[in-house]
């Protein structure tokens, strides 16, 4: 199914051929090479009005140093340690590094005081999972043995990222509630890439803005290299709309629009945490393509407003 544009809310239809161009751009490996190369301009970018800082901290799976960016507010101060928000960025698995989604951190720390920390783990064209996952999971337990370091809590670690960002936090919070290694207050996997199987009827034939199936299926057999959807060798971890147990997951945030490849897949990961007695908060946006609340018109500030206000709301309860 192709997604026309007077499909999408009015304010977004603007975008409809741009967005159709990045798509086309991004179902091609090197168009995703193109893209990677453009992302070189935007690291070490800084936020201005927050204290940033690099890292490069150890992999424990025999992998490169992993870079790290961790921001926090000017006015932090060491006798009052704030709380972790491991944030990780989308981009499909393929594409992206934390610079790119600085507004989104910086609007996190500004709605509650925290202290972001965003790896930019390896992505699937260089080593395909479970690197990228190891990477983000070492970060996550090196935030937590540095927290004092770092003048943060050692505990109730909060955990978000969006797309393949999304999929990566709903994986955390997989593994730290299997393994208990970090006690994850609460999750917020915004529409996240999390089914590899294609199965859904969003998921199998979606023509849309920014991204669709076709980028879907290219970045999901770059990302799981060598490993079929049918043939039972895809991990734990790897896929997280897999899981088939909620027991103990940390309340949960997400919203999707209705016009992408992961509604079907956002909307059953939900639901299946509703089931299990988890609280979440879930919105589905009408006319909306994937990442829209990166564009300006008035559906997209009100899926930011839903994202912070969310965030504070659980940071209040669960903090």
């Amino acid at each position: 199914m192709k997604i026309e544009k007077h499909q999408l809310d009015p304010e977004l239809q603007r975008y409809y051929r741009p967005t159709m161009s990045i798509a086309w751009l991004i179902s091609r490996e090197w168009g995703i090479k193109l893209m990677r190369k453009a992302e070189r301009f935007s690291r070490g970018k800084e936020i201005k009005g927050l204290v940033n800082d690099e890292r490069y901290i150890p992999s424990t799976h025999g992998g490169p140093d992993i870079r790290v960016r961790i921001y926090k507010p000017e006015n932090a101060s060491a006798d009052q340690p704030l709380p972790i928000l491991l944030y990780i960025h989308g981009g499909g698995y393929v594409l992206g590094c934390p610079e790119l989604f600085g507004m989104l951190i910086e609007r996190f720390i500004k709605a509650r005081p925290c202290i972001v920390v965003a790896p930019d783990y390896r992505k699937a064209h260089d080593a395909p999972f479970p690197a990228g996952f190891d990477d983000c999971y070492d970060t996550l337990l090196w935030a937590r043995d540095h927290a004092a370091e770092l003048g943060a809590r050692s505990d109730k670690f909060m955990i978000g990222g969006h797309s393949a960002g999304g999929g990566m936090t709903a994986a955390l919070t997989w593994k730290a509630r299997d393994t208990k290694d970090v006690d994850v207050a609460f999750q917020m996997p915004i529409y996240p890439m999390i089914d590899d199987r294609h199965q859904t009827e969003s998921g199998q034939h979606m023509l849309a803005p920014l991204w669709g199936t076709p980028n879907n299926k290219l970045a999901w057999s770059l990302y799981l290299k060598g490993r079929q959807a049918t043939d039972g060798s895809v991990p734990d971890y790897a896929a997280p709309a897999r899981n088939q147990d909620y027991t103990d997951f940390p309340p949960t945030i997400t919203f999707v629009g209705d016009l992408e490849p992961f509604r079907d897949e956002t909307i059953a990961y939900a639901d299946a945490l509703k089931g299990a007695g988890v609280p979440v908060k879930f919105e589905l946006f009408t006319g909306c393509f994937h990442g829209f609340d990166g564009m300006k018109s008035a559906i997209s500030t009100r899926a930011l407003d839903f994202t912070f206000d969310s965030f504070a709301e659980y940071y209040d309860t669960y903090l």
